[in-house]
């Protein structure tokens, strides 16, 4: 996000504190499914293994990613805002 200027060097670590609070649950996920996901929406596999987990989970999707919000809309994952 610094590279992007959208946060400022004195911030970095100071958002990395506050990513850490983020609760984070290990999960594994159907990788095919996934792949599919990022063949058909033409985005990274990264993305598309956090999408198909969500919908897997039937669990709404934190991100900021615009790209991963249009995705997550078009197959039917609420996202947090």
């Amino acid at each position: 996000m610094m590279k992007r200027n959208v946060l400022k060097k004195e911030e970095v670590v100071s958002a990395w504190e506050i990513v850490q609070q983020i609760p984070v649950d290990l999960r594994t996920t159907d990788i095919k499914s996934a792949l599919n996901i990022a063949v058909k929406f033409n985005i990274h596999a990264y993305d598309a293994y956090f999408l198909k987990c969500a919908e897997s989970l039937r669990s709404p999707l934190l991100t900021l990613d615009r790209g991963m919000q249009r995705v997550a809309r078009e197959i039917g994952i609420t996202i947090l805002e």
